[in-house]
């Protein structure tokens, strides 16, 4: 009998649906986002988040199984995403799988979302352990290393802003629209003319990191140019470049070092921010002439999607875990807590 896993996703401001087949065939993988509807408040406006996953997630399930061939009936497992990410909008998202699961007498399938954001690599391969994960997005900035399936040990994490927030924040500051690490790659992908801005560069132990000061450090330079009229269009884009360039770097520095320490056979990158363009080039050229293999995620699923939960969840059952209906929501669940040890 095949496995067929119906998933769920709300974490935050998408809206997503997916259908596996046996771990590997993606049959649906359906999101509906709110970009457009929160563009107005420079950012995520919780409040609104929930009333629209309220809306949504009924079209957009039904809009899934619609448009597979499947009916109700096929499916065998239910999965949702059960944090970290907005309260309120995750409950959405559990109320209708636990609903689901309970009418089709399923098993049920809490999934953690950064868990997501790295096994979405496996739509391109199976992994090799030991591996090392680089989550970069909205939310989160950390450096994970996997001995085997499964198993988290967080190396390294931000110590204040997330990378993604990081560069909506200073998007915000050049009045660039949100979101704003999307804008800031719209302006500089492929653009090597631009004139960079000298930036300090952050120090922080071990493998963690930290952007909140340097984005404190820039917001006093920019309102500087505001304030004497320097702040034009050529200045913006060296803001834009300038930025990029350090926020990634940073992040790339501290991942090369935990490669040195830990020789894992892998390397991959989730999260929204995998989808800046010269993450995804530096970091090819960083481990080019290294002993391991690099995964960076199709541009699809860098973003939050159901698909890659689905994914977390088939590996679950392949090691014959345990589930019960009977949980709640994380909005604060640190990775470590999916460890079956």
């Amino acid at each position: 009998m095949s496995q067929i896993i119906l998933a769920i996703e709300t974490s935050c401001d998408e809206t997503a649906v997916s259908i596996l087949k046996d771990g590997k065939e993606l049959i649906v993988n359906s999101v509906d986002t709110q970009i457009e509807k929160h563009k107005q408040f420079g950012g995520v406006y919780p409040e609104l988040a929930c009333r629209l996953h309220l809306e949504n997630i009924s079209k957009v399930l039904s809009y899934s199984l619609s448009s597979s061939s499947l009916s109700l009936n096929d499916i065998t497992h239910v999965a949702v995403t059960c944090g970290p990410g907005l309260p309120g909008a995750l409950q959405i998202g559990i109320m209708a799988a636990k609903t689901i699961s309970s009418y089709l007498n399923v098993p049920l399938i809490p999934v953690h979302h950064l868990a997501g954001h790295i096994y979405a690599n496996e739509f391109v391969k199976d992994f090799s352990y030991p591996l090392l994960a680089l989550i970069a997005s909205g939310g989160n900035s950390d450096i994970v290393y996997l001995d085997r399936e499964l198993h988290f040990e967080v190396l390294g994490e931000t110590l204040d802003d997330a990378i993604g927030e990081s560069f909506d924040k200073v998007a915000r500051l050049l009045s660039l629209p949100y979101p704003g690490g999307v804008m800031i790659d719209k302006l500089t992908k492929g653009r090597d003319d631009i004139e960079l801005i000298d930036l300090p560069k952050v120090s922080v132990e071990g493998y963690n990191l930290s952007f909140s000061g340097l984005k404190s450090h820039i917001s006093r330079m920019i309102e500087k140019d505001k304030e004497e009229k320097k702040l034009d269009e050529k200045r913006i884009l060296s803001y834009a470049k300038s930025v990029e360039i350090n926020f990634v770097d940073q992040l790339l520095d501290k991942l090369y070092s935990a490669y040195l320490n830990y020789h894992p056979k892998m390397i991959v990158v989730g999260g929204g921010v995998s989808a800046n363009s010269y993450l995804r080039k530096k970091i090819k050229e960083l481990f080019d002439c290294e002993n391991v293999e690099v995964i960076v995620p199709p541009l699809w699923c860098t973003t939050d999607n159901a698909a890659m939960i689905a994914k977390v969840a088939s590996r679950m059952i392949d090691k014959n875990m345990s589930f019960n209906r009977d949980f709640s929501s994380k909005p604060s669940f640190p990775l470590s807590g999916l460890n079956e040890d």
